[in-house]
């Protein structure tokens, strides 16, 4: 996959990188491009890809965690993740946002705000598995 045209790659770290791959892939409707395992086992660099876009996924180190888990172990990252913002996270454009919504719901994804509409499209905010956050969007 050529990233010419993509100058901007998000990178993202996950506690357990080959369930977040599988998850993201599974209930977000990316599709696996790399996968690389270190001895362990664990996820040294995977890359998924919506569209043209890739993103990049792995597992920086065993004492790392997600916000969902750090955010139940520290109140100042759980008053930090009790709204139903993106903090931290990736904005998507998708094609059809409602369709996107249902599946990512019914996925087991945390739907942090219902379907909104208007400028600059409709749009709704989920978490995954490990609590990173997304937007996903709809231009009009």
């Amino acid at each position: 996959m050529s990233t010419s045209t993509q100058q901007i790659i998000p990178m993202l770290a996950y506690e357990d990188g080959i369930a977040a791959l599988n998850w993201l892939c599974e209930v977000f409707g990316f599709e696996e491009i790399t996968r690389m395992t270190d001895d362990n086992g664990r996820l040294s660099h995977g890359e998924i890809a919506m569209g043209n876009n890739i993103l990049m996924v792995a597992e920086p180190t065993p004492d790392y965690q997600g916000p969902a888990r750090h955010a139940q172990n520290c109140a100042i990252a759980a008053k930090l993740y009790s709204v139903p913002y993106v903090i931290n996270g990736v904005l998507v454009y998708v094609d059809n946002v409602k369709k996107h919504y249902e599946q990512a719901k019914n996925g087991g994804a945390t739907i942090l705000s219902e379907l909104e509409e208007g400028f600059p499209g409709t749009r709704y905010r989920a978490a995954d598995l490990e609590g990173q956050r997304w937007m996903f969007i709809q231009k009009e």
